[in-house]
Parts: C-alpha cells; structure tokens; sequence
C-alpha cells in the first residue's frame, strides 16, 4: 500500500501545474491532500476518478483557506469528516477512511506563524489532538496519520534550527508537544527509515529558500507501532515543484 501525502497549496493551482499527470506516474494507493483553498465545485473532481480513485473532500468553510482531501483506489468501508468539534471542522482540517483494519488520516494541522492569536489557537488545537488521536487508538487497530503538521519535530527536520529557535513551527513547546504526541505509540515513517537524512518538505517562497534547499521537514506520515514492521519505504519527492510543499510517501503491506 503506499501512501503518500501533498499540500498542494491550492488544488486548483496544483492541477493547472500538472498534478494529475504526477499523479498517474506516481501510482499511489492513497493520496492526502492538504490546504484545498477551493470548493468542490471550483473544481473537476472527474479528474481523479477517471484514474481510478474514489475521492472524499471536507473544504472549509471560509472560502480559499484550508481544506483537505483523500482519495483512494479502494473504497473504503467507512468515511468521516472532521474531529466532531465545530471550532476546528469548520476550517476543514481532517478526513478518516477506514480501509479494513487500517484507519487513513489526512489531516491539516493550524499554522501560528500569522500572529498571537493564531499561535494560542495552534497550541489549544494540538492538546484536543493530543486527546482525540489516543482516542482512535483504543478504537481502531492500525492507524496512518498522514499531513501537514505545521512543526519540525527535531534539528534535523530544519535548515538552520539555531536562528529559527523563536518562529512558530519550530518552538520548543511546539517540539515538546510533538515528542509527548510521538509517547502515544507513534512512528514517524521517514524517520523511522532515514534516521540520519537532512531532507526537506517545504520551502519559503522568499529569498530563492527552494533553490537553496533552506526547507523544513512539516509533512509527515505517522504510523502506530502495530504497523512499523510493515513498513517497507519512505522517503520525499523533492523533484515536484506544484506547490511550495513536495510530496511525502510511504509503502506499507496491507
């Protein structure tokens, strides 16, 4: 089964770049998708049909912000949209396919980097995680948390963790979140297989960062430790250029 998860910065913008002819060469099971910024009807869905892949879209509500999407080559037995929390479902920040005993997770996980406010809302946001990701573990067997997470996890994760000690993303209580939520029986995917790689998956579009590979690793694919010895790959496209994001895959036997 690989798995492979993209904020694609605008599906609408993505598509007019050649997303779909990545996607046909890809040959992906799954695909997440982050930051929609469109409706469903500010776009041809038929598109990823006519490849196979049943879809599934929760847009927010505010139009051309957030919003995530999964599409899959196996229908699932069951979908849910959202957290079942108004506050966050209202930005459009999660999708659950159940594929057997595997539960898929796109998920979008706030940004702070505009301001204060939004920062409070990203820390309020990531203790509800906290508690609704262990949640789905008691209830579902295996479980792939596939997104953007908007947070570097170590040092390793960023191009220069000195300087970036103080912006959102890579906060030390941003950190120490993430290595308490890893406590709950998690594996990062890439990680997992790369211990020592300096790789990134997203870059500024200031100051010519892509080109200089000045990039932060933010997109993830956690497992729980029921799958790791499943996992066979994973690793970054680096090579694709429809979104300030590249795309995160992982291969696991079903």
């Amino acid at each position: 089964m690989k798995i492979v998860t993209y904020n694609v910065n605008g599906i609408r913008a993505a598509l007019n770049k050649g997303l779909i002819s990545w996607l046909s060469d890809t040959n992906a099971d799954i695909v997440c998708f982050q930051e929609l910024k469109a409706n469903t009807e500010q776009f041809d869905q038929r598109v990823f049909e006519q490849l196979g892949y049943h879809t599934y879209w929760f847009p927010a509500q505010k139009k051309g912000y957030s919003g995530v999407g999964l599409i899959c080559r196996i229908k699932p037995d069951k979908v849910v949209f959202g957290f079942g929390k108004e506050i966050y479902d209202f930005e459009g920040r999660c999708i659950r396919a159940d594929i057997g005993s595997t539960s898929y997770y796109s998920l979008y996980i706030p940004s702070g980097s505009s301001g204060d406010e939004r920062q409070v809302f990203k820390m309020q946001f990531l203790e509800f995680f906290t508690e609704w990701t262990s949640q789905q573990l008691s209830e579902r067997q295996n479980i792939v948390l596939s997104g953007d997470f908007n947070i570097c996890r170590t040092a390793i994760d960023i191009h220069d963790p000195i300087r970036n000690a103080t912006s959102s993303g890579f906060l030390p209580e941003e950190r120490q979140w993430f290595a308490r939520f890893m406590e709950l029986g998690l594996v990062d995917s890439y990680r997992e297989l790369n211990p020592d790689k300096k790789k990134y998956s997203w870059w500024s579009f200031r100051a010519a960062a892509r080109s200089k590979n000045l990039g932060w690793r933010i997109d993830y694919i956690l497992i729980n430790k029921s799958l790791k010895e499943k996992l066979i790959m994973s690793d970054m496209d680096n090579n694709q250029f429809h979104s300030d994001h590249c795309p995160v895959w992982a291969v696991i036997n079903p």
